[in-house]
């Protein structure tokens, strides 16, 4: 069961992949990257389960909040980039 837990969570992550490098908006693009940050969190617990090794989910636990951090400041640098934008044709 927990490989084929494993092939979905794959399966997704290509699917997040494709989203990410097709995506019609920047925001689909950074909600397609946060998708796959959050599945590739599931995928290194479900190999530390398969694989006995409970050591690895402090990697997925630092993984996650390095993805939440990063996508927080994307968001924040397309917001900052969008006023500028709109400061300068009002100018």
């Amino acid at each position: 069961m927990l490989i084929a837990t494993t092939v979905a969570l794959l399966v997704v992550m290509c699917m997040a992949l494709a989203r990410a490098l097709l995506g019609p908006t920047i925001y689909d693009r950074i909600l397609a990257v946060n998708v796959f940050g959050t599945k590739t969190v599931l995928l290194i617990s479900v190999i530390c389960f398969l694989f006995g090794r409970p050591e690895f989910l402090d990697v997925a636990l630092v993984y996650s909040l390095i993805n939440f951090v990063s996508v927080i400041g994307v968001l924040r640098y397309f917001e900052y980039d969008a006023a500028m934008r709109e400061r300068a044709e009002h100018d």
